[in-house]
């Protein structure tokens, strides 16, 4: 079996389509669309059913994929690194949300840049929980930290740690609305305070308001800002109040720059998951950092 095929095989399985898939290739689309059928008709069976957006695989698609990905990352791997060179010096490329990489993951895996004869290089890049799956199944990136778990058998997660969510808000909101009310009851004192969130949609708040109160929070988001530690900013400011990571906002609580509005007796809790591509963890540089992170990991819950 040509493994051109099998390389253009799997890359259109972790793509989801022919076009994306042509794209990481550098081929043209009726290329990867030929050898596909090439493919099919050497195997005599279907392996993508075609549909308005994208490909979806067969059985035998995902089977074939779940046998031949790992041995053609493999593959990639000595024919990048060569057989003459050390492989544990490479590139780690990770991915994941920008607060948590920046915060957690980045500080903890400093000492493998280190030269000690067994360090690596890094990258990093950021995203949400979808872009960076993609971008592991596709192969951009090495490791993704993620707050989804991945389906099928493409990726592999390992449970990471669990973050705490916290409301809070500077010292004065809590002064206004009387915070010695709020632990224990409901929501109705916070209605008057503005919201610092994310999003439009207030996922933070509306998922604490969701775990706490039972309820569904009535204010709009007052202001929005892509960024949790830009939220930490503009709450410790007086903007309003946020529910924020514990380890986030930890030092802010300890000076008092902002306070806890409630303390429920079950905290929300969000877990992280660390993500490779199934078979990766034979490479030595993936292995490292995904066994340091589990060992750092460790002190964050």
């Amino acid at each position: 079996m040509d493994l051109a095929l099998l390389r253009t095989f799997v890359t259109v399985h972790r793509a989801g389509s022919f076009t994306r898939a042509a794209a990481l290739l550098g081929l043209s689309q009726p290329a990867v669309t030929s050898q596909i059928r090439t493919l099919e008709r050497q195997l005599g069976r279907p392996l993508f059913l075609r549909r308005a957006r994208g490909v979806t695989p067969t059985t035998i698609g995902d089977e074939l994929a779940h046998k031949a990905a790992p041995h053609l990352d493999a593959l990639v791997e000595i024919a990048e690194t060569g057989l003459e060179e050390d492989s544990s010096s490479r590139t780690l490329h990770l991915a994941g949300p920008p607060e948590f990489t920046a915060e957690r993951a980045l500080p903890s895996l400093t000492e493998l840049t280190r030269e000690d004869g067994q360090s690596f290089a890094l990258r990093a890049s950021f995203g949400t929980a979808e872009e960076t799956l993609e971008g592991l199944a596709a192969g951009h990136h090495d490791l993704a930290i993620s707050t989804a778990r991945p389906r099928g058998t493409l990726l592999s997660a390992t449970a990471l740690c669990d973050e705490e969510h916290v409301l809070v808000a500077a010292p004065h909101w809590a002064e206004r609305i009387g915070s010695g009310t709020l632990h224990g009851t409901g929501p109705s004192a916070l209605e008057r305070v503005p919201v610092v969130e994310v999003h439009e949609s207030l996922p933070f708040v509306a998922r604490y308001w969701a775990s706490v109160f039972d309820s569904h929070p009535i204010v709009p988001g007052t202001v929005v800002v892509p960024d949790l530690r830009a939220v930490l900013a503009c709450a410790t400011a007086g903007a309003g109040l946020a529910v924020l990571p514990r380890y986030l906002c930890a030092a802010a609580l300890e000076r008092r720059e902002v306070v806890t509005l409630h303390e429920p007796t079950v905290p929300p809790l969000r877990t992280y998951f660390l993500v490779i591509r199934t078979g990766t963890l034979a490479m030595p540089h993936i292995a490292r950092a995904h066994e340091w992170l589990e060992r750092a990991a460790t002190d964050w819950c």
